[in-house]
Formats: C-alpha cells, structure tokens, sequence
C-alpha cells in the first residue's frame, strides 16, 4: 500500500475510534427524521420542484437580482457591500469594527464565514470573537472544526463536551448532564451577547425585493446577535438571494425537515435591516426601551469568492442551488461512519461539498475527499431541490483525473481501451474492469489461480491499492453469452411467446456470476417469454465510477448501439445489476440524445420488476420454484440504485406472492458500493458501513434465513460479513430446468 493510502486509511479508522459512534447516532437520527417528516408532508414533491424553480431562475437572473437587492437595502438605510474574495470580505468587515471601536463581536451559526476564515482575521486585530451557536461554541472552545454543515459538533459525544467544559472552566460544581451543560452555555453566551459591539450572522435566505434576511435556526442566538447589538453584519454568498418574500414559503418548508427531521425548525426569523425596535442598555435596566436614541448600522456583505465562475460553469453551476441543509450528508453512509473530517474540505462536508471546495477552494482541496462518494445516488432523492450531487462529483473526479500526472502513466499508455488522460493505476483498473473481465474469462482457470496467489495479491496492494484481505471475483471460462449460444437460443419460440426479451449481459453476468444469468433465462422462459442474450458491451458504470466521463459515454453509445434494435422491434429490456439499469434511467441522460435515452429508459426492466409485472398481468406463478417445506425463509438486501428508482418492494411482492416468508433489512447501504470496498485506503470503512447488515442479518430471526441480495456489490459484501453465502433472488425462484 502506498504512503498516501496508509495515511488515509489511518486518519479513517482514527475517526472511527473516536468519532464514528457520535456521528452514526446524530446523522441516522436525523435522517429517520427526515424520512418521518416527509411522510407527513403530502406536497413534498411539488415543494421541491417549486423550490429548484425558484433557485434556478435566481441563480440565472443574479446580477439583476443583486442589483435589485442593493437598491432596496440602501433604501432601507443599509449598506451593501460586494466582496470578491475572502480578503475582500474580511476587510470590509474589519473596517465596520474598526469604525465602531469593537472589542467584542458575537456570531451565529454561519458556513460562509467559516469559508472566508474571518474568526481569525478579526481576533488577529485584537477583537474578541465569540460563537453563540451552542455547537459552534463547543468547536470554538476545544479548538475543533465543524464535521458537519447543519450541526458542527454531531461528533462529540455528551460525555465528551461535559468533560471539556469541566476542563476548560473554572466550576463550582462539575457538569454532566445535557440541561447542565445547555444551561451553562446559555447563561455565559448571554453574558457575551450583553457586552457585544457588533452582531455577525449568516443568512439562509436574502429577498431581491424587500431585503428580508431569512434566519433558519434551533437556537434563539442568531435572533439575538442580530438585534442586541447596534450593529448587524450579515455575512453571506450571492446565491443565497432569491427573487421575493413569497419565494421563502417552500425553503420554510423544507430545510427544517430536510436538515434534523423537524417538520418547522424552532425559530424562524425574518429580518429587514437595519431594524427599528430600540437598542437595549443591559447597565441600566429599569431605563424604558423608548428613551434609547442610538442609531442602528446595517451592513450586508455578499460574497463572489468563486460563486460567479461556477454560475458560468455548466457542471458546478447546479451546486449553488444548494441551501445548505445537510440531507446529503445525513443519507450517505459513508458520511454517517466518518462524518466531515473525513469527507470534507476546508468548510464544506459530504456529497455537496464536492462542488462547493472545486468552486471555491479548488480541485486540489475537493480530491482529498472526492472518492468518498459512490454514486449511490440517495442524496439525489433526498435534496430538496433535486440536485444531481452524484454528477457534480464524478465530473469533479473527472477534472481531478485529467489535471494530475501519475508515476505509472507510462506503464499503460497505448495499452488500455479508455479515451482518459492523467488517470491513477487505480482508477484505470477498475474503469477499465470489462476488458479485465473479458481476458479473465478467456484465461480461466488460470487467471484466477494467478489472481490468487500470494505474489500477485501483495503486488496488487502495493500498485493498485486493492486490499489483500477482499476476496476476488472468480472469472467462468464460459460466458453468460457463450452459454446462450451454445445452448441453441430460447427454449420459447418467438411465434408461442406473448412477449420478446433481452437480458443485458451486464459484466458480473457475463463474466462471474454468469449463474444469475442461467437464472434469469429459465424464469422469464418458464413465464412464456421468447429471450435474447445479445452481445452487448458494459454500460459504462465502471468507468463512471472512477471519474473517467469520456470513457464511459463511448461505452454508452455502444450499449446504445447494440439494444437500440432490440428497442425499435418492440423487446423488452431484462436488467439484472441494479447500477446498470440506473445508468439507462438517469446517467444516460448525459450521455445520449434524449429520445434515444428515453427509449432505451422506458423499454428497460430490472428483473424482478419484471417477474413480477409477468405475473401480474397472469403468467402462471406454479411455474416458478416457491420454498421447500423445510425453507428457513429469506432475509433480503435491496440494492442502493434499485431504491433510489423504487424497484425494492417487486422483489418482495414476488417472493411473497410464491410462498416464501421473507424478512427484509432497512439497511439502505452493504458498504460494498462497486470498486469502493476492494480499495485499501477504504476497506474498513467499507466494513465499518456494512456491519449494520451484518448484525441484522446475525439475529435469532434471521440467522439460519437464506442470504438474498439483488446487487453484484451487496452480494460480495455480505460473502464477506457472513459465514453463509448469499444468492440473486432470481436464482431462489428460477426452476431447475427448463
């Protein structure tokens, strides 16, 4: 293993000793309650295409929406100010202090200002900065950065930050419960409010047409930051402005539940600036509200600071429709193991922050972080303005490919079939997993012997980065298709069929688990259909997995290609591997000329989808095989991709339907996610994530249930999490001939 991957693997399994468990039990909570939440909310849906609207034509109308807003903040007695850059930024604010004289200014919770780092640059001018969000608050005392967009400190345990205040203050009495330490932090952080000079927050919303400064919160701390003090600077980037008043109506809605769960966050505040209640004189307390004559000072500072280069660019522009929830932080289970000190940058953490450290840090600062995410595709379903997340980090990943040189470039130029420059030996392999696939299947069962052997393992460690303790997959000398052929076709001629199918030959099935294939041909023939098994190449997941776009959009073309006739003659299109089918559905998007992609969509099936659609519309369910009277039942695995296109529940609808008791996990990721688990810097982690499995599939209930899995990555995950092997649930109803 290189020195950059042993070093990446220890900071992982360092956050997962001391951070791992904190983090598990705040972002899981968060996310059943977002899921709760939701539940109850009957226009989720047209919330959120109402909310992508506005943030599109925002982001595009922005240079006449922030004209609008300075006309309307001047006129309300503010002041604007456009900063370019963090510097920029930081110096504006800086002569606002300089100005008022401060000694003291109070925060509130606020991402853009952790961004421009201007805690520092103002405590290196001698004014005291103090954060009043409880969160921030704690970070700030221990010294520590946020891990977390919505809650900064979802990493540090109760028992963690009563013995840090313990440590850190002069007590009369030790803390140790929650409303100890709550009520500790607000007493003092009054105290801090009381004697400020100035108030900074952020906003979560700026109105074009009123200048209302929208303030999303948990805590009453941002409220006060804003009105106690006689100076109020809101800190916050362009694409935080939103045309009007009524545009708030659907974020209101949504970030609450899409953030912690909370159907409407506890305050809610609606600021236009400078505002006219009265100053208060915390030193003479009995003097009435009215006799105060000090003047309120607004300043509004909107920062570029990259924001503008990536409305300009047509991948990252999607990333500034982003109002900083943290659903796609809280969904990704690679996030809920680690948190953001692992898949993070400088401010920005999990599946957004991809975009937002490319936009505003850099490629170099996003590629430390990058490959956290997979491409499972959940945080799509989980934005509140559908952003494609899983995009925006494979074209990062793209960009961070094709901008560095790798030591062994030479070794594969000219010889690998990919159109990629600048690609790392690692990414190469595994993008370029079909050709490996094909030479695998040509030289078994000699390349799986070699494969094996303890020589070639530790060199495939040391070079590629793949984990010696991962099993490899074990190349058939006959191929999926080559056993088709052999077996003279369809056992249904097309004339007695009701209907026509193509089962696509993804790389597992046709080279590995060419078994599932057998399976998928004798189930659908048993239900009356004529099939095909056409020579079809890899979709392109592979090579999309590794950032390597231009690879797999010729693979996309070729696939295309190669079932569009099938498509024009009426054939349906039987998917096994979930991750394919989701490349027709949403990745081909990118890829093809929408009729074409629509059509190859709208023709596809995954293939318990289409069992189940076959019997429902009548085919004989007797034919296929339902349990043995001895059957301990089944406990099921949906794949990640089948539950994000809403395919899991036909799984369970046909084992249903032929008998067999089935218990299915709630489990959303195996940890597996394609080439991710066989990378070393990844590996525990990758375990980390499927121990939940593992123990649900480990209980007096489920211990003894055949293992059903309907991914190639969750089938090979949970081979290595349990002791008893796992099946394709095609290949538990498929009969034993036919």
């Amino acid at each position: 293993m290189s020195e950059s991957r042993k070093a990446k693997a220890a900071h992982i399994r360092h956050l997962l000793e001391t951070e791992g468990d904190a983090v598990k039990d705040n972002t899981r909570g968060f996310n059943q309650g977002r899921y709760d939440s939701v539940a109850r909310l009957e226009e989720y849906e047209e919330l959120k295409d109402r909310a992508r609207e506005i943030k599109e034509d925002a982001i595009e109308r922005l240079p006449e929406l922030i004209a609008q807003l300075e006309e309307t903040v001047e006129a309300n007695g503010g002041t604007v100010y456009i900063a370019d850059d963090a510097d920029d930024a930081n110096r504006y604010v800086r002569e606002v202090c300089r100005e008022k004289e401060a000694e003291r200014v109070v925060k509130s919770k606020s991402m853009t200002t952790e961004e421009i780092e201007i805690n520092d640059f103002l405590q290196a001018d001698g004014i005291d900065v103090v954060e009043t969000d409880l969160g921030e608050w704690v970070l700030q005392v221990a010294d520590e950065k946020p891990s977390h967009i919505v809650g900064p400190a979802i990493h540090k345990s109760r028992e963690g930050i009563a013995r840090l205040f313990n440590e850190t203050f002069d007590l009369d009495d030790e803390l140790e419960t929650a409303e100890e330490l709550t009520m500790f932090a607000r007493e003092r952080l009054l105290e801090e409010i009381k004697g400020a000079d100035v108030g900074m927050t952020g906003a979560n919303f700026i109105t074009a047409d009123t200048g209302t400064i929208a303030l999303v919160t948990s805590e009453g701390n941002a409220r006060k930051s804003a009105v106690v003090p006689d100076t109020h600077v809101a800190v916050a980037g362009v694409e935080k402005v939103i045309p009007t008043v009524e545009d708030l109506q659907p974020f209101v809605e949504l970030i609450g539940r899409s953030g912690t769960g909370q159907d409407i966050t506890s305050y809610v505040s609606l600021l236009t600036p400078p505002v006219d209640s009265p100053t208060v004189d915390f030193d003479a307390p009995d003097a009435p509200l009215s006799d105060s004559d000090v003047g309120r000072d607004f300043h509004l500072v909107l920062i570029d600071n990259g924001r503008f280069d990536m409305r300009d660019d047509e991948e990252l522009r999607e990333t500034l429709y982003c109002i900083r929830c943290g659903a796609c932080s809280n969904v990704c289970a690679n996030f809920q193991s680690v948190g953001g000190h692992a898949f993070g940058g400088e401010t920005y953490s999990g599946g957004i922050a991809t975009g937002w450290e490319a936009g505003v840090e850099g490629l170099d600062t996003a590629a430390e972080f990058n490959d956290f995410c997979t491409g499972c595709s959940r945080c799509v379903d989980a934005c509140p303005v559908k952003i494609d997340i899983p995009w925006i980090n494979t074209v990062v990943r793209d960009r961070i490919n094709r901008g560095t040189d790798h030591e062994f470039d030479w070794l594969v130029d000219g010889l690998t079939p990919d159109a990629e420059e600048g690609v790392d030996l690692q990414k190469r392999f595994f993008g370029n997993f079909s050709t490996l696939a094909t030479v695998g299947s040509a030289l078994a069962p000699l390349s799986n012997w070699v494969a094996s052997a303890g020589v070639s393992r530790r060199l495939m460690e040391s070079t590629l980065g793949i984990d010696a303790r991962r099993d490899l997959p074990s190349f058939e000398r006959e191929t999926f298709v080559d056993w088709f052929e052999a077996r003279g076709g369809s056992r249904v001629s097309a004339e007695a069929a009701d209907r026509e199918a193509v089962v696509y030959p993804d790389v597992y099935t046709n080279h590995v688990q060419v078994s599932r294939g057998k399976a998928a041909v004798r189930t659908l023939e048993a239900l009356g259909v004529h099939t095909r098994v056409p020579d079809a190449p890899a979709s392109g997941r592979a090579p999309l997995s590794q950032g390597m776009i231009a690879t797999a959009e010729e693979q996309a073309h070729a696939t295309y290609a190669a079932l569009a006739e099938h498509v024009d003659a009426g054939r349906d299109v039987v998917v096994i591997e979930p991750s394919d089918l989701a490349m027709f559905d949403r990745e081909y998007e990118k890829f093809l000329a929408p009729r074409s992609q629509e059509r190859l969509s709208e023709a596809s099936y995954e293939v318990m989808e289409y069992v189940y659609g076959l019997l429902d519309n009548g085919a004989d369910a007797d034919a296929l095989r339902g349990p043995a009277a001895s059957d301990p039942g089944v406990a099921y695995h949906s794949h990640c991709q089948q539950r994000t296109l809403g395919l899991e529940g036909y799984t369970e609808a046909v084992l249903d339907r032929l008998g067999y008791d089935v218990a299915t996990s709630d489990v959303e990721c195996c940890g597996m996610a394609g080439s991710f688990g066989y990378k070393s810097e990844y590996y525990e982690l990758s375990m980390d994530v499927g121990s939940n499995l593992e123990a649900q599939f480990s209980t007096d209930e489920t211990r003894d249930r055949t293992v059903v899995a309907s991914g190639t990555s969750c089938l090979e995950q949970l081979d290595s999490l349990l002791s008893r092997p796992s099946r394709h649930p095609v290949q538990l109803v498929a009969p034993e001939r036919y």
